[in-house]
């Protein structure tokens, strides 16, 4: 069938984008779901960093691409061996597909599966087929789902089944910036009742985060960005303090409201001088877990001796450490009755002509979560 859908040809475009232009909105061929995919009509899909990270080649991927991952949809046909979905459900993309056999799979940890990455890697499907087309030639898939679409083919591994009364604009929101955010707090970090957190870098995950750690009962949650309207922000949806990071003394700030640092530092910035301040302003016996996927050549530079005498400890963060089946409907049933208010991270709605001057926005951090809604 014919689709529309965004296009990245390469990856050394110079912003603005709305100039340079650097994804095509066009019509390209998609394949029929082979066995064990399924074709889903897009109804809205959420600009994320990972999506600019892959524009700007901060996070190399295989050209030409249809990017896009934090999408929700609707199943339009079944392939072979899918017989626990139906067609008219509605589904969430999580954009890490779990094969269930590899051996992260059995201990429980299917957001690293190691043939989800192998083939998010390569641009393919779960099954190592590429379902996009161009003039004859192969498009790659974004993380397994290419979400910037009308359609889609996706693996059944790659989408959660979620309530036709959740709208849809929402529902995609908790394919990425949930899961990764709050699972961090939640999964990552375990954070319970009565300890405190902060939160550097206020996007859509960042915020999420934020919303994670109220949602655990953390009495002081500080919220730290360089951007004054993201603090403010975060400060609505209940943060108890925020700091701006560009001020010289951030870290004592931190530390002044928080009796001597927190137990629990998020980065969520990707940058190698936000993780800097994280670990600086966690405390004694405290940790830092980072989520922030900043460039391969990054790299943290941590005291050795403050790493055992403080017993610190220091975690990664992959999609929030998820079991999506399990953590999108406990986060969804959390949004609906008003401790997870994941709606209020909507920056704007768009459509897919204007995505280049939306990744501009996102570029400029004037953004939080942009949503593309396709007709319904």
């Amino acid at each position: 069938m014919k689709i529309r859908a965004a296009v990245l040809d390469r990856m050394d475009a110079e912003p603005p984008y709305a100039a340079s232009k650097p994804l095509h909105v066009q019509t390209i061929d998609l394949d029929p779901p082979g066995r064990g995919e399924l074709l889903v009509r897009i109804v809205a899909a959420g600009l994320c960093h990972s999506d600019l990270s892959v524009i700007n080649g901060v996070r190399p991927r295989p050209m030409p691409m249809a990017l896009g991952h934090e999408s929700a949809g609707i199943v339009e046909s079944l392939g072979e061996d899918v017989t626990d979905l139906a067609v008219g459900d509605h589904v969430v993309m999580v954009f890490m597909p779990s094969c269930g056999q590899c051996l992260p799979c059995a201990e429980g940890r299917p957001a690293l599966c190691e043939p989800g990455a192998a083939a998010n890697g390569a641009g393919t499907l779960l099954s190592g087929f590429r379902r996009l087309h161009r003039n004859g030639a192969d498009v790659n898939h974004h993380l397994g789902v290419s979400g910037f679409a009308e359609f889609a083919v996706v693996s059944r591994r790659s989408v959660v089944k979620v309530d036709k009364d959740l709208p849809l604009d929402e529902a995609a929101l908790f394919g990425c910036a949930v899961l990764t955010g709050v699972g961090a707090v939640v999964n990552t970090g375990q954070l319970r009742p009565g300890q405190s957190a902060a939160v550097i870098g206020l996007g859509g995950v960042g915020l999420a985060s934020v919303l994670g750690a109220i949602a655990c009962g953390a009495p002081r949650v500080v919220a730290i960005d360089l951007a004054d309207d993201k603090l403010r922000l975060a400060r609505e949806l209940g943060a108890s303090h925020t700091v701006n990071a560009r001020d010289p003394d951030a870290a004592e700030q931190v530390k002044k409201v928080t009796g001597g640092g927190v137990d629990f530092a998020f980065e969520m910035a990707g940058s190698a001088r936000a993780m800097e301040l994280a670990w600086k302003i966690t405390r004694r016996g405290g940790t830092t877990i980072t989520a922030g996927l900043p460039p391969p050549t990054a790299a943290l530079a941590v005291p050795l001796v403050q790493l055992v005498a403080e017993e610190r400890t220091l975690k990664g963060s992959y999609i929030g450490t998820c079991v999506p089946t399990r953590d999108i409907p406990r986060y969804v049933a959390l949004y609906r009755a008003g401790r997870l208010p994941v709606d209020r991270l909507m920056s704007a709605k768009l459509k897919i002509d204007d995505i280049n001057e939306a990744f501009d926005l996102l570029h400029e951090a004037k953004a939080v979560r942009q949503v593309i809604e396709f007709a319904s």
